[in-house]
Parts: C-alpha cells; sequence; structure tokens
C-alpha cells in the first residue's frame, strides 16, 4: 500500500503520528501541525481511498488499516512513534496499541469508540457505493462540527472538499471495518500511556464512549471539550494541541 504522507519538523526529534477520521484526510490536521512540529517530527498520512491514497477493493478491517500504518513507519525508518487519531483514526490507534504495542510510546484518542458497530455502516457503505461521495455531505457536517462552527463558510468549503475527495469504496471500505471491530477486550492490555478527548456535543462518539475507553485503559484519563462535536481538533485547536503537547511531552 503505497501511503500518501506528509512528514514535517526537525530531523531526530521524536515522531508524532497523525491519523485521520472517516471522509477526512490529512487536512484534518493542519490546525495541529504547526504547534506539534515545533518540538517532534510530524506525520499524517491519508487512511486508504481517503485523500491521495488509492482504495482497494472493500471490505476492510482494522488490521488492513493498522498494517498501512506500521508499513509507513517500517518504510520510514520509524521504530517507535506517539499516536493520536480522531474516530477512525482513533481505532486504528488503539488496534496498534493492542497489537504492535512495541511501536506506540504513547496514544492519544479523539472522539472515538472501541465499539461502535452495527447495519447502519454497511447501509452507508452501500449508498456511498451506489451514489458516490456527495450522497455524505449534508449527513457528515453536522456530526462533525457544532451548529456556529457548521456555519462558518471556509469550514463548510474545507471539509465538504475532504467529503468529496474521497474514494467512494475506500470509504465503503473503511465503514466496514467500524462495522466488524471489537477493540473492547482488548483494552486492559494497552500499555501507552493515554489521553481520550471527547466532545461534549459530539453525537456520533459522544463522552460516555470516551468514558468507557478511559475505563478498559489502565491510568487512562478523559478530557471534555465544549463547544465540540465530532471533529474536536478542528472546532477547538488550541485546547487540543495543549492537550496534545503535555501528552507526548512537548511544552505546554
Amino acid at each position: 500500500m503505497n501511503v500518501n504522507h506528509e512528514l514535517t519538523g526537525p530531523e531526530g526529534a521524536p515522531v508524532v503520528v497523525l491519523s485521520n477520521s472517516l471522509g477526512t484526510d490529512l487536512r484534518l490536521w493542519d490546525e495541529q501541525v504547526p504547534a506539534l512540529r515545533e518540538h517532534f517530527r510530524v506525520l499524517r498520512y491519508d487512511q486508504r481511498g481517503h485523500g491521495g491514497t488509492k482504495a482497494e477493493p472493500g471490505p476492510y478491517s482494522l488490521a488492513d488499516l493498522g498494517g498501512d500504518a506500521l508499513e509507513l513507519l517500517d518504510r520510514l525508518g520509524v521504530e517507535r512513534a506517539h499516536f493520536a487519531g480522531v474516530s477512525l483514526g482513533g481505532m486504528t490507534g488503539m488496534w496498534l496499541a493492542e497489537n504492535a504495542p512495541e511501536r506506540i510510546a504513547s496514544l492519544a484518542l479523539l472522539c472515538t469508540s472501541a465499539d461502535l458497530g452495527g447495519p447502519s455502516w454497511s447501509e452507508r457503505a452501500a449508498t456511498v457505493r451506489a451514489n458516490g461521495m456527495a450522497a455524505m455531505v449534508d449527513s457528515s457536517l453536522p456530526r462533525w462540527f457544532t451548529p456556529a462552527a457548521v456555519g462558518n463558510p471556509e469550514i463548510r468549503e474545507k471539509f465538504t472538499d475532504m467529503i468529496l475527495s474521497a474514494d467512494p469504496e475506500g470509504y465503503a471500505g473503511c465503514c466496514e471495518a467500524i462495522a466488524e471491530m471489537d477493540l473492547a477486550d482488548g483494552l486492559p492490555g494497552i500499555t501507552a500511556p493515554t489521553l481520550v478527548i471527547a466532545g461534549a456535543e459530539d453525537p456520533a462518539t459522544p463522552p460516555s464512549h470516551a468514558e468507557r475507553i478511559a475505563a478498559g485503559v489502565p491510568g487512562a484519563r478523559v478530557e471534555v471539550l465544549s463547544p465540540a462535536a465530532h471533529l474536536a481538533n478542528a472546532e477547538q485547536p488550541e485546547a487540543v494541541n495543549r492537550l496534545l503537547l503535555e501528552h507526548f511531552g512537548g511544552a505546554a
């Protein structure tokens, strides 16, 4: 898998990996990169079928998505890294922390869940395969942002473009990975220091999902941000930057 990525920041610094959510691409992290690269080597990448990473025929599994990340780290010679992921990216991070713990120095899980399966994911996959990504715009933006943020023309334009840029097969395959994931039982085995961030107004993965993750991962802590919906790092960038820098060991 040729994973589209961007690597910036001082050579020799600890690496932070940033993993995007379903329907977005590495631009999701635009507000985090300038703050993080002052202290870290920042690696952000596109999940398969998103942004510049081509889609393979679905369905996918979290093992496939986690394997893409591991293959990228191997190609770049990164043995161990901090990892932050939003939604699907957070699920990828939990899979890595459970299955390749030696590669994950610490973990930040944003607006995500360890158990979010159900038939709606298969229905969504079928919808985009039949109708394309335009079918996801009107339903995604109100989940991703609070009403005030949805009303911001710059946010609407940027994130609509991300949705429309995704490959329908890649999006559908990732939906099927979420439908089949089972991460909850492995949470007690995660040894990486873990921060869980939730958006108080997130309808997709409300704070109760963050609390369940933190209850399962030894020593994990939860931070709830408001106002923020599902893409809290885009809606509350300063707060998220502060939390990530504190957690990963950079200057607060």
